[in-house]
């Protein structure tokens, strides 16, 4: 089987100051893969940046404009961190992560981006640490140059994935499912399908939702791409939730989404999304677990 793809660059970093987003965790994750030999550090696809017309795609021509001016306005203030531009040109530079990666999914298969999931931007502003919407961007782009027509997102973040929700909302082409938290933030938007959880959800519950869902998604759907936002944050350590998964639970999650569209053909391209466990190293060896999971599929 061809291997799969693995896309990171070094200036997915940027310095943002102590802040709960360890934004170190990009560089970590890579690293880690190349040290448990998943995929040498010479072999990682480097990507080029979004470009203006892809982002407008799915974001409007003011919150562009805000973007590349670095201007504060009730469009960019609510991504709760820092406006710079070494911060936009690595977001910019993630989300053509994610499309290369989505690209490489369709070529070989399967392929993870190490870095992106920005699902809480929306399209003319910015919330929860997210400015651009990569998932998003990266489907439309596909489906404007007639590589893919129907999308499968399969969202597992800790939180719901409020802003691509509203995004998709209403397009029969592209379904959106979310597993998340439900007694925190966001403010929800409906996906095509929720699951919101009580707080301290365990392995077990967590782990039959997927099982009764994804198999079924994916029979029904056949969709020409999944797009899975591994989020490390349901993690039972993680500071910002009250999830209570083990990292045996979130391995065997990785195994029942990769392994479910692999099995069926369906290329499955993986973003990273959040983590926020109080020892970095947590989330990046949840991280590292999901390319493990993805190159052994």
């Amino acid at each position: 089987m061809t291997p799969p793809a693995f896309v990171h660059d070094d200036a997915y970093h940027a310095e943002i100051g102590p802040h709960v987003f360890p934004i170190s965790k990009y560089r970590l994750v890579r690293d880690g893969l190349d040290a448990a030999g998943v995929v040498r550090d010479d072999a990682v696809l480097r990507p080029e940046p979004i470009s203006d017309e892809d982002v407008l795609l799915v974001h409007s021509p003011a919150y562009l404009d805000d973007l590349r001016h670095l201007r504060w306005t009730h469009r960019t203030r609510a991504s709760e961190i820092v406006l710079t531009d070494e911060l936009i040109a690595a977001y910019r530079l993630a989300s053509g992560g994610t499309l290369l990666a989505c690209r490489e999914a369709l070529a070989r298969g399967r392929a993870m981006n190490l870095g992106g999931g920005f699902h809480h931007a929306f399209p003319d502003r910015a919330e929860g640490f997210c400015y651009v919407n990569d998932v998003a961007v990266a489907v439309r782009r596909l489906q404007r140059d007639g590589l893919i027509r129907r999308a499968l997102i399969v969202d597992c973040d800790l939180h719901q994935g409020n802003g691509t929700a509203l995004i998709f909302r209403g397009d029969p082409r592209v379904y959106t499912f979310s597993i998340h938290q439900d007694n925190l933030y966001p403010v929800k938007q409906p996906s095509d399908l929720d699951i919101g959880l009580p707080d301290f959800t365990g392995d077990e519950e967590y782990l039959g939702h997927l099982e009764r869902h994804v198999p079924r998604m994916l029979d029904e759907l056949h969709p020409d791409l999944a797009v899975y936002l591994a989020g490390a944050d349901p993690f039972m350590r993680d500071q910002l939730g009250m999830l209570a998964l083990t990292f045996e639970g979130l391995r065997r999650r990785d195994e029942l989404v990769i392994g479910g569209c692999v099995g069926r053909g369906v290329p499955v391209a993986v973003v990273l999304a959040g983590g926020y466990a109080e020892d970095v190293h947590d989330t990046v060896r949840i991280h590292v677990a999901t390319g493990h999971v993805l190159a052994q599929a």
